[in-house]
């Protein structure tokens, strides 16, 4: 079983406000679409989002997805990780996706997806030579990323076990693209 783990818990400092309810030009606010994105492609999902954050977890809830309230999630991007995985311990793999990231194609999650159910230790995609997101894990990196904690996320096992990456070449260069800022709406509007 593939379980989704969104990390939707971030402060949006530079935005300046909650950039996950911005809406995009067709209307749905980023966090929803990124969430979309990953769903169609896992057996479940579930929404890494600060303890507290109501406007955030009534857009989700709203929308029928389960969300996982982090105290830890102020800590930071790794924290929230770890509490998102340690929620779903039983899954054979996890695809692991960022809820500022609006523009990945769900048919690209799809493919990511795919790798791991053939048993690829570690999925990622890449486009034009550059890895992006989302990025699916093997149960067997259960430990490395229960550990993970403050802002780092799972870079550094990536880097571990590079020579483990099975790379998912896409033409979707929504996997590199962000929404830091209001400027990085538009940007994306492909």
């Amino acid at each position: 079983m593939i379980k989704g783990i969104l990390l939707a818990a971030g402060q949006a400092r530079r935005f300046g406000s909650q950039k996950l309810l911005a809406r995009l030009a067709d209307g749905v606010p980023v966090g929803l679409k990124a969430a979309a994105a990953v769903a169609g492609a896992v057996d479940t999902l579930t929404i890494v989002i600060r303890a507290g954050d109501g406007e955030v977890k009534k857009m989700y809830t709203d929308a029928g997805f389960t969300c996982l309230d982090s105290a830890a999630a102020n800590a930071g991007m790794g924290a929230s990780l770890s509490a998102g995985i340690d929620a779903n311990r039983d899954a054979s793999a996890w695809l692991v996706a960022l809820a500022d990231m609006p523009f990945i194609r769900p048919e690209t999650t799809a493919a990511v997806a795919a790798a791991l159910r053939r048993g690829q230790p570690i999925a990622q995609p890449r486009w034009q030579g550059r890895a992006g997101h989302p990025v699916g894990f093997h149960n067997t990196y259960l430990e490395e990323l229960l550990a993970l904690s403050g802002d780092r996320g799972a870079r550094e096992i990536l880097r571990r076990h590079r020579q483990s990456i099975h790379w998912v070449e896409v033409d979707d260069k929504g996997v590199l693209m962000d929404v830091d800022t209001p400027a990085d709406l538009p940007a994306g509007l492909l």
